[in-house]
């Protein structure tokens, strides 16, 4: 089994944490060491494991490690991912044995993503790297996704969707056919996109409307 870490101590590095459990009662793929983390104390245990150090720490290891990162939020989740510079370490793609996939030969992956319980990809779907995917999103087909979004519970891209970096999907949020989210977006929970974004906005409901903040 090869070796890992998660990035984060908090709840979503233990959901992260169970992830890797079910994927090892299939199939024993990974050896979990514990976690890492910048806010909580050194040999902070929880009942998956204990926290082994920081990023220094990390930046420091001197074996092959592979990382999962337990950041929802995609500015601090790039900011991390640029501070971690040593070359032992890695970013695999950690997914669920229940995602669906309705062509494997046409889907296409970066690295360090993770991928929840019940996701579903459609065919001809292209996503980039360190993407959160939360339980029961659904991608159709064509999709094309950059980098560092995070896509909440149930969230829905239609076919032909097209989204950019760093992106935030609030929980059950859909985008209809053919739209194209920017970059640095947020949309509601329960939104509806119905028209392209503009870039660093919040979008909330149905139909979804920029919200002045």
């Amino acid at each position: 089994m090869k070796d890992i870490a998660i990035y984060g101590a908090g709840g979503f590095g233990r959901e992260i944490a169970c992830l890797i459990k079910a994927i090892n009662e299939l199939q024993p793929q990974w050896n979990l060491l514990g976690f890492v983390d910048d806010g909580v104390p050194k040999d902070t245990a929880n009942r998956y494991g204990k926290v082994l150090g920081d990023c220094e720490w990390l930046n420091n290891y001197d074996h092959n490690l592979s990382v999962a990162i337990a950041i929802a939020n995609p500015q601090i989740l790039r900011s991390i991912t640029a501070r971690l510079t040593n070359v032992h370490l890695n970013f695999p793609n950690i997914i669920a044995p229940t995602v669906s996939f309705y062509d494997k030969d046409s889907f296409q992956i970066g690295k360090g993503n993770i991928i929840f319980f019940g996701c579903r990809f459609s065919c001809d779907v292209q996503i980039g790297d360190f993407n959160l995917f939360n339980g029961f999103v659904a991608l159709g087909h064509d999709v094309r996704l950059g980098s560092y979004n995070i896509l909440n519970p149930s969230v829905r891209l239609s076919g032909d969707v097209i989204v950019g970096d760093g992106n935030f999907f609030g929980v059950q949020s859909i985008i209809l056919q053919g739209k194209k989210i920017g970059n640095q977006t947020k949309i509601g929970v329960n939104s509806v996109i119905m028209r392209n974004t503009k870039d660093g906005y919040l979008y909330h409901g149905n139909p979804a409307k920029i919200v002045v903040q």
